[in-house]
């Protein structure tokens, strides 16, 4: 996945220059983002503040990582299934 230009505590700004009044074009414009971006930005992150936002990478993070594992595990339990049936 490509990573984000923009720092955490960037994208929480510029949603506050928003709420703040600052029209959307404008700020799209000077932060040199797209409306889609922006849009993306405010439907993910609206309303937090930088912990929660960091909070929820981690999270994020610790999921990929468990569902990595797991998926690990049941490959080789499939495995171990197969060499059994293949024995009897």
């Amino acid at each position: 996945m490509k990573t984000s230009r923009f720092t955490d505590s960037q994208i929480i700004a510029v949603l506050k220059e928003a709420e703040g009044g600052t029209p959307v074009p404008e700020l799209c414009r000077t932060h040199g983002i797209s409306n889609a971006t922006f849009s993306k930005w405010r439907s993910k992150f609206g309303g937090m503040d930088v912990s929660l936002m960091t909070r929820m990478k981690e999270l994020e993070d610790e999921n990929r990582r468990l569902k990595k594992l797991y998926g690990d595990a049941q490959l080789s339990a499939d495995l171990l299934r197969e060499s059994l049936a293949k024995q009897w």
